[in-house]
């Protein structure tokens, strides 16, 4: 499943990647994160792994986050794994006439278990609803910096 969400935030382009790009910021923003773990390679690198650790309800769960590519301050892209679900999310930035960030994110999730691919077939935009979800939280942040 492939999608694109899109969101302006009201604070210059290089806040916005200072910010974004702080792993001290996630649990600012990232709802229901408990813990960020590096794993490998040089942080914030191409190849580099880290644990991210989420409660969600009831539930714990654990996903590595691999950075595929880094092109700061135009591109981010990395690779999510987690029991049942892989994801990529490619994050572009882009300044706008009036100063503004335009971030955008180009999504795809593939569920490897059964239970998760039932979930895209029957639930579709739950995955879209909370990548905004996502994205709305991470501007609320940035805008009250």
């Amino acid at each position: 499943m492939k999608y694109v969400e899109s969101i302006l935030i009201e604070r210059s382009r290089d806040a916005v990647i200072r910010l974004f790009d702080d792993p001290d910021n996630l649990a600012k923003w990232q709802d229901g994160l408990v813990s960020f773990t590096h794993l490998s390679g040089a942080p914030g690198t191409k190849g580099a792994q880290s644990k991210l650790v989420f409660e969600m309800g009831k539930r714990t769960i654990e996903m590595t986050e691999t950075i595929e590519e880094r092109a700061m301050p135009d591109r981010f892209t990395a690779v999510y794994e987690a029991a049942g679900m892989w994801n990529c999310n490619e994050n572009h930035f882009e300044e706008t006439e009036d100063g503004n960030t335009e971030w955008t994110m180009l999504c795809e999730f593939r569920p490897t278990s059964l239970t998760l691919r039932v979930m895209t077939l029957v639930m579709p935009g739950l995955f879209r609803k909370q990548t905004r979800k996502n994205m709305e939280a991470f501007k609320d942040f940035a805008e009250r910096q």
